[in-house]
């Protein structure tokens, strides 16, 4: 039972209940079948029939007459005829992310994970035209005309590439902040707004947070980080208001202040809608999607009625469709008008001893706005969102009509498009990508991973704690399995089979015992089956290249450098960091026990280094930011390698190196 049943439920007192599952017994096993797709390299199709189809992100033309559809897992774009509800073109792209039309609607462009481009493709025909280079695993793609530029979001290294339309030239690279995911642009072409999937900072300060990013399209440069509320993570699609005045945002928010032994009594995780004033470059509001008693696990694409007064959510992991009245929203967050100073006196009120609504102490209060982030009922009291089931697995990206009436939602897993009429949100056509093989263990298990409806209230998934193909989300968690009140990171998931024992602590035996304990404590509800393929899911996931590899995926110079050193026996690194995995398996007293930590806990395991690039912060509880950090800021007295008498450069070539890996 959740803890509150008035018209306001604040989240404090009880959050705990779910989210804290998938890091707790290390089962998160993210996105990651995406990599066991080896046959689709880089400009080829998939063998017929042989590719999963998994709609990742959908785009309507301009015009309206096509919809252009990312296919992540079989390598293509497909180009859907929205007058007879049929593909009739592709084009090969490696791994295609987000889309993008040219205004005519003659060009649509594809960020592509794998090559490192924007694909730019014919909509006539599907041919390739030509590949715009950016930066690595590019996720998000927008145009903006009027300055005659392609901008990409490069999630491996933080920032933005600016392209020229025209000659395909990259002009600038904006550093945001971590994992930039999506954009969205103002209609006049000033502002261009970035979702940072992950938090930047320490894990171990409680006020550590994902942020949105706004550049400058004028000068080209980033003008402000914007935070969301403590503990937001998994930042995904963002929108602009049609006047540029106001930014939204999806996005979870984590409760990780208390133990993870309140699991009947609240959750760990909430999901979110988050307000942003481009005016001011301030946080405006954040409300949330859930209820008192039903998550809406995973929120992922966004889109705006083409008036900005209604905003359309995919709830991933519920497998829902949120439609949430913005203008409305806005009229209850704005503060009461002043009465005039002649206006006559009013009779005294009878007094009410009903409890108010936040609605009431906001028009009373602004400052107010800040405790919607902790109200699970404000939108439900005023009526301000209602929540439709899919009929299929996994929504995620999404498109509304240029007309407005029909709004179009990719089911990944499901391998379809559902065109959905947005006066009654009902499903009015159901379009299959291609013939979808039947799932293998693996893919069975990836569903595991990504479906809340597991979970207890379906507060969260497997894939809330682990966003970013079964690796980190950036926060610490305060979990049971050895004991409470000593929160730990995340960690990632990757080669969790092969690198025992499991958890920060090593209480469990190997990644089997500890997926299992994460079911039983964290009152998920899978089958045995179902255990066995979630694990089988973990055990196919496959290191992404690093983005600091040279283009051949050689060490540069830099690199090698601190290679020698990470190697040098007057470093120590390679007595525990050896092997394939670069551990070998055991426990030190590193000197990084912390105030939170229980006394007996000590030593530490010795973390794989494979993907050190994406997977920060570091240590047991997140303290360090950088790999710098781990070697100056936090390792007195050398106990976590000889590194004092190192010079900065020799620390950065070291770090360089530990990133290629």
């Amino acid at each position: 039972m959740m803890a509150s049943c008035g018209a306001r439920n604040v989240i404090h007192m009880r959050n705990s209940t779910v989210r804290f599952l998938l890091a707790c017994a290390g089962l998160a096993i993210l996105l990651a079948a995406l990599s066991r797709q080896a046959h689709l390299a880089a400009g080829q199709a998939p063998a017929a029939g042989g590719a999963y189809r998994s709609p990742y992100d959908v785009a309507w033309s301009p015009d309206g007459r096509t919809l252009a559809v990312s296919d992540h897992t079989a390598g293509l774009v497909v180009l859907i005829d929205t007058a007879t509800g049929k593909p009739r073109a592709q084009a090969a792209v490696a791994r295609p992310a987000g889309l993008a039309w040219l205004p005519d609607s003659t060009m649509v462009f594809a960020a592509d994970m794998r090559s490192a481009s924007v694909v730019q493709i014919a909509a006539a025909d599907g041919k390739v035209v030509r590949r715009l280079s950016c930066g690595p695993r590019p996720n998000g793609v927008a145009l903006v005309p009027a300055k005659g530029l392609v901008l990409a979001t490069n999630t491996a290294l933080g920032d933005v590439s600016a392209i020229e339309l025209n000659s395909g030239r990259e002009k600038a690279r904006i550093r945001v902040l971590r994992e930039p995911f999506h954009i969205a642009v103002t209609q006049d072409g000033s502002l261009a707004v970035i979702s940072n999937l992950l938090p930047a900072g320490p894990a171990s300060d409680p006020g550590t947070t994902a942020a949105v990013s706004i550049v400058d399209l004028n000068m080209l440069q980033k003008v402000a980080d914007i935070p969301l509320p403590p503990n937001a993570s998994s930042v995904r699609q963002v929108a602009v208001s049609p006047d540029g005045r106001w930014a939204y945002a999806v996005h979870t928010v984590g409760r990780t202040t208390l133990p993870a032994t309140q699991l009947e009594r609240g959750w760990v995780n909430t999901n979110a809608f988050s307000i942003i004033d481009l005016v001011s470059r301030r946080h405006y509001a954040t409300v949330l999607m859930d209820n008192i008693s039903q998550g809406a696990a995973d929120p992922w694409g966004l889109v705006l009625s083409k008036d900005g007064a209604t905003a359309w959510v995919t709830l991933a992991g519920v497998h829902q469709l949120a439609r949430i009245d913005v203008a409305g929203l806005h009229r209850n967050l704005a503060p009461a008008p002043s009465a005039p100073t002649t206006a006559p006196a009013q009779p005294a009120k009878q007094r009410s001893y009903a409890q108010p609504t936040i609605w009431q102490e906001i028009k009373a209060d602004p400052s107010k706005r800040a405790e919607l982030v902790n109200d699970l009922s404000a939108l439900y009291v005023a009526n301000l969102i209602t929540r439709t089931t899919l009929p299929g697995k996994g929504p995620r990206g999404i498109s509304i009509s240029p007309d407005g009436t029909r709004v179009a939602v990719g089911q990944y897993f499901t391998g379809d498009v559902l065109i959905i009429d947005t006066a009654e949100t009902k499903v009015r056509q159901t379009i299959a990508l291609g013939p979808q093989p039947a799932a293998d263990d693996v893919r069975l298990g990836e569903q595991i991973f990504h479906d809340a409806t597991y979970a207890f209230q379906q507060w969260l998934s497997c894939a809330t704690c682990h966003p970013n193909d079964a690796r980190v989300d950036g926060l610490n968690w305060d979990l049971t399995n050895d004991g409470i009140g000593n929160p730990k990171n995340a960690k990632s998931l990757l080669f969790s089979h092969a690198t025992a024992p499991a958890m920060w602590t090593g209480v469990r035996d190997d990644m089997e015992t500890a997926s299992a304990a994460g079911f039983r404590f964290q009152a998920f509800q899978p089958q045995p089956e179902d255990l066995r393929r979630l694990q089988t899911y973990l055990r196919s996931l496959r290191p992404e290249p690093s983005p600091y590899l040279m283009p051949d995926g050689s060490l540069s110079e830099k690199a090698r450098r601190g290679k020698a050193i990470f190697e040098d026996a007057r470093t120590a690194c390679v007595t525990c960091h050896s092997g394939e995995y670069f551990t070998n398996g055991k426990h030190y007293d590193v000197g990084t026990q912390g105030p939170l930590d229980h006394p007996n806990h000590k030593e530490f395991d010795t973390p794989a280094l494979i993907e050190l690039w994406r997977t920060a912060p570091y240590l047991h509880d997140g303290r360090a930011a950088t790999l710098q950090e781990v070697f100056t800021k936090f390792n007195a007295g050398d106990k976590h390698g000889h590194t004092s008498h190192l010079t900065k450069e020799q620390i950065d070539d070291l770090v360089e190196y530990l990133l290629s890996l």
